[in-house]
């Protein structure tokens, strides 16, 4: 079957390049019949994406929430868990019908001049979330073998290499060391979550939503962090692309084959990831918050105070060794989105390894910058401020993701309507709803409205 895909009503231009061409349906997919040979083969890019949901920036923003607000803020990573579940869903379809990912599509049915507009806020989503990563590896370097931030944010930047190294090897290498490293986070924070022994009954109320959230200005701050740090634009990029690596049939079966087994490696993935944010959230919660520590907010105070406050000398070890992990397993996807969103948006042909090198730079240079300047004191509110700065982009992938695969004319038989639909436009219209509210709320915009009516 030609791996070819016409363009059909819907799109303006042939598509004449793929995303990640050197991993491009490089993995086969059994065409033998059984449920978990399929899921087997298909099980992979999830576990990439959902790195991006348990990165350092996650961290920052569920221990402020923990020590500050208790177990209240659970109910925002759920419902941004569940939200990304849904948008994840999305983006494999996209890429599994169309054959291009979400930079790709952006391109060809927007203008240059909007297309380019799109590109440097994704770039600027994309330099904010690895400002987080590359600062929480830089920090675990520091707790644990007392490494200076700037050396360790430029020790960080070397898994450019290994990202080079595991696709030359194939992509599979790659996807089992991610995995890997996810296990060990998850592992890490059982055993925190033991420690800290949550006191369960508030812990099950804080799953459910309340109106304080909204109305605490402080509390919706951190909530609109979680959301960036939780559904991030760049990850939508991320999976629309490596969907396709997969080497699926070319036919309406096959595709709708795929979009079943990525959809469920993505949902799996996406609640480990829902897991470990919650995790972290209730051991600040069970430890600090319980404790009248309401201001921790900093990595290092949080390393510092775990093993004295539970009693455990290796509390704190593991919450720095997942902490590493965390963030080395953020920043090698991360370098694959940088590459995928460059070369789709602007359509560059270079070779490989100038191509990550670009984008790992794009990405680098300002967190070497924020490490020299501010050093260890104030990483905290410097990632909290990269989250939100990631939740203010998000509309921007959103709704063009949603645009396309709700059109016909692009998805055929495969665009989205139903409840489907409604969700997914609820979701996006519950995105740019609290972005506004605490635009309006930062700049007095609420004050000025409240004298006008």
């Amino acid at each position: 079957m030609s791996d070819h895909i016409s363009t059909g009503r819907g799109w303006r231009t042939e598509r004449n390049a793929v995303s990640l061409p050197e991993v491009h349906r490089t993995i086969a997919v059994t065409n033998q019949p059984g449920f978990w040979r399929k899921l087997l083969a298909f099980s992979g890019p999830g576990y990439l994406v959902a790195v991006g949901y348990m990165d350092p920036g996650n961290w920052a923003t569920d221990l402020a929430g923990g020590s500050q607000f208790g177990y209240s803020l659970l109910s925002v990573i759920l419902l941004s868990n569940l939200m990304a579940i849904l948008l994840q869903a999305l983006c494999a379809r996209l890429g599994i019908v169309t054959g291009r990912d979400l930079a790709q599509a952006c391109r060809d049915h927007y203008s240059p001049a909007i297309s380019f507009v799109l590109w440097i806020l994704c770039e600027l989503a994309i330099c904010a979330c690895d400002l987080a990563e590359v600062i929480g590896s830089a920090i675990a370097l520091n707790l644990l073998f007392h490494i200076p931030l700037v050396f360790g944010v430029c020790i960080t930047a070397l898994d450019v290499l290994a990202v080079m190294y595991l696709q030359n090897k194939g992509f599979r290498y790659l996807e089992a060391l991610v995995i890997v490293l996810i296990v060990v986070i998850g592992g890490c924070f059982l055993l925190e979550v033991l420690f800290s022994r949550p006191d369960l009954p508030a812990l099950v109320r804080g799953f459910i939503p309340h109106p304080e959230i909204i109305r605490n200005r402080d509390m919706l701050y951190i909530g609109i962090a979680i959301l960036g740090a939780t559904v991030m634009p760049h990850n939508l990029y991320l999976h629309s692309s490596i969907v396709q690596t997969r080497k699926y049939e070319q036919t309406p079966s096959g595709k709708a084959e795929a979009i079943k087994f990525a959809t469920l490696d993505s949902s799996m993935a996406l609640m480990f990831a829902l897991f470990i944010n919650a995790a972290i959230l209730v051991v600040a919660a069970a430890t600090f918050h319980a404790r009248g520590e309401h201001g921790v907010a900093e990595i290092q105070d949080a390393y510092k105070l775990l093993s004295p406050m539970l009693g455990v000398p290796a509390a704190s070890v593991l919450f720095a060794f997942a902490l590493l992990a965390s963030g080395q397993n953020s920043t090698l996807t991360g370098t694959l989105a940088g590459q995928i969103v460059m070369e789709g948006f602007l359509n560059l042909r270079l070779r490989p390894w100038l191509r990550r090198l670009i984008t790992r730079l794009v990405a680098i240079v300002p967190a070497v910058i924020c490490a020299a300047l501010y050093g260890a004191s104030g990483t905290a509110k410097l990632l909290l401020l990269s989250q939100v700065i990631l939740s203010l982009q998000l509309s921007f992938a959103v709704i063009p993701l949603i645009l396309f695969v709700c059109d016909r004319r692009k998805m055929g038989i495969f665009a989205v309507g139903g409840w489907l639909r409604g969700a997914a436009w609820a979701s996006a219209a519950l995105i740019v709803v609290l972005n506004a509210k605490y635009l309006s709320d930062w700049s007095g915009l609420s004050v000025w409205l409240a004298r006008a009516f």
